[in-house]
């Protein structure tokens, strides 16, 4: 119905009503299929005797006279305008530049009241889309949801810190102890790295062999956490490496994955025995925690780009 906020009003109450008569008296006939195609659904079809058998049909089977004519006076009454600036994803408006029912510029005042929705329109006066020009239309479909697939894979990145540990000499000590010896330690020292990722809490990704993956929400409790590890397994007669680093990261199935994760485990790789080595970025974003390092120097890292400044945790 006309608004005064709205240019574009709908049916008179007598123009309205003239539907409901028609469907009243011509329900799924050919003559009201006729009609509705040269009137507002698609002019293109308006002759074609295939669609307008088709349509004859459709209605038929989709609703008696009683049903539709409730149908049209139920949707006479609803208005969706205010709910349009509530709209919150992204959204697509498509429009024919000659509609008959809904004119372009209607459809352009549609798309101006949800928040970032983009209007892309075609020529033709056809209101069925699945007519006239559809592959166009499907076309700029999946642009749009292939826009939004990658837009979304850029969101799911996320801000986190990843430590890794590893225990050195493995392969010695191994050797040294024998198989049965050398599994019983690792258990052991698994239960200690999990009980310390426990309390800074930390999520365990990976477990590879002697060595762990994890993540952490703040770079302090990751720090603290390796300095923990390095610390718990001195009873146990062996000795860890750990790195440190925050960078983005993307969430896949669970897990964390990215150059981020890279740069972390090459970080770790280039400490020592009881040494807990950290990025640049790490030092940076725990000034003021009580940490305290010193320059280890600048590195290359095995497949990343760049030199990079790494430091020692001392304390």
């Amino acid at each position: 119905k006309a608004r005064p906020d709205y240019p574009f009003p709908r049916r008179s109450d007598d123009e309205f009503e003239r539907v409901i008569d028609d469907i009243d008296r011509a329900w799924g006939t050919r003559e009201l299929a006729i009609q509705d195609l040269e009137g507002w659904a698609a002019p293109s079809l308006a002759t074609d005797e295939r669609a307008i058998a088709w349509l004859t049909n459709y209605v038929r089977q989709a609703a008696s006279p009683g049903a539709a004519m409730a149908l049209e006076r139920m949707n006479r009454d609803i208005d969706v305008r205010a709910a349009l600036p509530a709209i919150h994803v992204p959204t697509l408006v498509l429009a024919r530049e000659g509609d008959l029912e809904f004119p372009l510029e209607e459809e352009r005042w549609i798309a101006d009241h949800i928040r970032g929705a983009r209007l892309v329109s075609f020529p033709g006066e056809d209101h069925f889309f699945w007519v006239g020009n559809q592959g166009e239309l499907l076309d700029e479909v999946e642009r749009f949801v292939s826009s939004i697939s990658d837009e979304e894979a850029e969101l799911d990145r996320v801000l986190a810190t990843v430590l890794f540990t590893d225990i050195v000499n493995s392969t010695k000590r191994t050797a040294e102890l024998g198989d049965r010896s050398w599994r019983e330690l690792v258990e052991r020292h698994n239960s200690t790295v999990r009980a310390l990722l426990a309390r800074y809490r930390g999520k365990e990704m990976d477990t590879a062999g002697d060595g762990f993956f994890a993540s952490f929400d703040g770079p302090a409790r990751a720090v603290r956490c390796a300095r923990g590890i390095v610390e718990a397994v001195g009873p146990l007669a062996i000795e860890v490496r750990a790195g440190v680093h925050t960078g983005e990261v993307e969430r896949i199935d669970g897990k964390v994955g990215g150059i981020a994760v890279s740069i972390g485990a090459r970080v770790g790789s280039m400490a020592g025995p009881s040494e807990v080595l950290v990025s640049q970025t790490v030092k940076d974003l725990v000034a003021g925690s009580g940490l305290a390092f010193e320059d280890a120097g600048e590195h290359e890292l095995k497949g990343v780009p760049d030199r990079w400044r790494l430091y020692r945790l001392v304390g």
